[in-house]
């Protein structure tokens, strides 16, 4: 199949699929002698495990880590299972950091009346005060 169709299958941009490439994600697809990729079922199945695995937060350089170990299927699981466990705790770190920004963000409105004098507004002042 040709990159357009394997987009369409894994729901995956043309540019990332190009992108996936460079980076080494997906193997170097064969080419026809026009010159065009030939991609088989095998890397829809390949970018629909790299989109899962984005989507759980995996980073492309810990997606990379997972394909490769993928591969090794007869060896122990423990070393995929630390991967999940650490990006967990990634996921976790950032839920934390965004909750307090959102508390923070909250605090900000509940300080702004939403009308007045822009040199009034206590979100601006308290921003240049590293208040926030």
């Amino acid at each position: 199949m040709h990159i357009g169709e394997l987009a369409r299958k894994a729901d995956t941009p043309i540019d990332t699929i190009r992108y996936y490439e460079r980076l080494g994600l997906l193997p170097a697809p064969t080419r026809a002698a026009s010159g065009y990729r030939q991609f088989d079922a095998a890397d829809v199945e390949r970018l629909r495990f790299i989109r899962r695995a984005k989507a759980l937060g995996f980073s492309l350089n810990e997606i990379s880590e997972l394909l490769a170990l993928s591969k090794a299927r007869n060896t122990d699981m423990a070393p995929l299972r630390e991967r999940t466990a650490a990006t967990l705790a990634t996921v976790e770190h950032r839920i934390t950091e965004l909750e307090r920004m959102r508390k923070g963000l909250k605090q900000l409105l509940q300080q702004c009346p939403g009308h007045g004098e822009l040199s009034q507004c206590p979100i601006l002042s308290a921003l240049k005060e590293d208040a926030a």
